[in-house]
Order: structure tokens, then C-alpha cells, then sequence
């Protein structure tokens, strides 16, 4: 099952990237990394101060309130601002036909 971790944060002041990749390597832990295949961090276009990250897994099944990791980054980033963790599952494909607004 691929289901995604989306930490995202509304800082009160400037971030920058190299923070938050410090901070992804504080928070992964070798035990508790299996399954993930990707991490990736973006900066809302038009509000600066927004980070989301998000932390791409594959595993039998889902943690449904967040990894350790996610959590545990998810609680560091409080200092900086507020947070909004979710988790997403990969919805299986499905053979949609007629209109583009068949969804």
C-alpha cells in the first residue's frame, strides 16, 4: 500500500530549507525507516513562510495517525509555528470513462 505523510507548517518567521533537512535527518531513525521511499519539501508559491513536507511510503498497511518519524517532526515543528499533520492513502486506479467530470 503507498500512502503519504504531509507535515505542514505555517511559520511565524522565515525558515529556510537547510533547516528542515537538518531536521529530517534528526528525525529518521534507521529502525523506523523501512517503507519509506522518498522524502520531499516544498515552499508555498506565493507565502514563504509555508512549508509542507511530505514523507512517501510503502508498507502492508497504514499508520493511520502518522509514522514515528512524522510525528515526532511534526511535534519539533510546533516551535515554529503551526502544523496541520495528515495522512493520505493512494486511492487504487480505477478504469474512469465518459466526461472529465466523471470524479
Amino acid at each position: 500500500m503507498n500512502w503519504v505523510e504531509i507535515i505542514a507548517l505555517r511559520s511565524n518567521g522565515n525558515i529556510q530549507q537547510p533547516v528542515i533537512r537538518e531536521l529530517l535527518k534528526l528525525g529518521a531513525d534507521d529502525d523506523e525507516i523501512n517503507g519509506l521511499t522518498g522524502m520531499k519539501i516544498y515552499r508555498n508559491a506565493w507565502i514563504n513562510t509555508d512549508i509542507s513536507i511530505h514523507l512517501h511510503w510503502k508498507s502492508i498497511s497504514t499508520e493511520l495517525r502518522g509514522s514515528a518519524m512524522g510525528l515526532r517532526l511534526a511535534q519539533t515543528l510546533k516551535e515554529f509555528g503551526l502544523v496541520n499533520h495528515s495522512v493520505w492513502v493512494e486511492e487504487r486506479e480505477r478504469n474512469y470513462t465518459g466526461s472529465r467530470s466523471s470524479f
